[in-house]
């Protein structure tokens, strides 16, 4: 006879009840999660309205006249200044650095003492006076073979050795002399009278003061239009007035760092409102080009690397890299990219991609 075992019997019986309530679950889920599969998928299917397509303004690039200008900044400098500074260490015994006033090539302007030197100079030119007629009277004896020729060749050693140390005191004097080199006005004077001043002391400068030159740098794709004798017109700052200068050369190769030419031109109309080291306003014309492709600035799309415009393509905006030139207010130069008769877009150029659809607001036909 089996034993029954009441905790079995309990068992089915949960296990039973537990089956029924899934079945009952199951019943009321899957139509709730069906219903919802179903809502969801309506929803996407609807999906976003679609955006209207943005109106764009255009432009039908044209050939114009454009004058080939560029504006750059330069500097004035004197046409010709030194730093005057004597040679050699000395006490001053003259002075004439008049400041801000106009002296001649060759004027005494700073003397430095040289008594020592001068008493040399007389001692030595005592002692050749008396070898030079020494050596007069072995000539006379030579002519009769009264000397030999020996002694009358020391005797001219003699002389020709007096008369060099004469030249190297007198190239010592000239040291203790500072002269005005060129003509021009002398600046600020930075030594008295009677001062003990080093070799190479700051005494003044001295500048000339009929013309200028002014220094400018171009970029580079510039560089064969700079010639000698070039006409530049340029302004300074707080002058209205419009001044002419003319190029005399150029250095002879692009600065690395700045990718520019140095470039030097000659102001021969002096003025009193221009002084050296002056900052100015260059403006160069290089030429005029009768054929150039010119669009509104705001057409460019700026890259990393590159520059591009859109232009329109059976009513479709297609992207096209462009390299520029010349830029003024409103407008730049397209050298390649585009052709005449290519419609560019100038408004929208954020929101459009490539293949895009078009729709005009407005158009502009005529050259700007």
């Amino acid at each position: 006879m089996t034993n029954f075992d009441p905790n079995l019997s309990c068992c089915i019986k949960f296990n039973t009840i537990m089956n029924k309530f899934k079945i009952v679950a199951l019943g009321f889920i899957l139509p709730l999660s069906l219903a919802f599969t179903g809502c969801q998928s309506k929803k996407e299917s609807a999906g976003p309205k679609s955006r209207p397509v943005p109106k764009v303004d255009a432009f039908i690039v044209t050939p114009s006249s454009l004058m080939n200008e560029i504006a750059v900044s330069g500097s004035l400098l004197p046409f010709e200044e030194v730093q005057l500074k004597n040679e050699v260490a000395g006490r001053v015994v003259k002075l004439n650095l008049p400041e801000g006033k106009f002296v001649k090539a060759g004027t005494l302007l700073v003397k430095i003492f040289d008594d020592d030197l001068q008493a040399n100079l007389r001692k030595l030119q005592s002692q050749l006076a008396i070898q030079e007629k020494i050596l007069q009277r072995q000539s006379e004896l030579l002519k009769v073979n009264g000397i030999s020729q020996n002694d009358y060749d020391q005797a001219s050693l003699t002389v020709s050795s007096i008369n060099a140390e004469i030249e190297v005191l007198k190239a010592q004097i000239r040291k203790t002399e500072v002269l005005a080199p060129f003509d021009g006005v002398i600046g600020l004077r930075n030594v008295s009278p009677g001062a003990v001043v080093s070799a190479s002391s700051m005494l003044a400068t001295i500048r000339q003061d009929n013309k200028l030159k002014l220094d400018f740098s171009v970029p580079e794709k510039y560089s064969s239009m700079i010639v000698a004798g070039l006409n530049i017109k340029f302004t300074v700052q707080g002058d209205t007035t419009i001044y002419n200068a003319s190029v005399i050369a150029s250095e002879q190769g692009i600065e690395a760092a700045t990718r520019n030419l140095r470039v030097r031109a000659v102001v021969e109309n002096r003025s009193k409102t221009l002084i050296p080291g002056a900052y100015t306003n260059v403006e160069l014309t290089l030429g005029e080009n009768t054929n150039a492709l010119v669009i509104p600035t705001n057409a460019i799309i700026p890259l990393e690397r590159s520059k591009s415009v859109i232009v329109s393509k059976d009513g479709k905006a297609h992207f096209v890299e462009v390299q520029t030139g010349i830029r003024s207010s409103g407008t730049i130069e397209i050298t390649s990219g585009i052709e005449a008769g290519d419609t560019v877009i100038t408004s929208g150029v954020l929101f459009l991609k490539e293949g895009s659809k078009l729709e005009y607001a407005s158009f502009k036909t005529s050259a700007l």
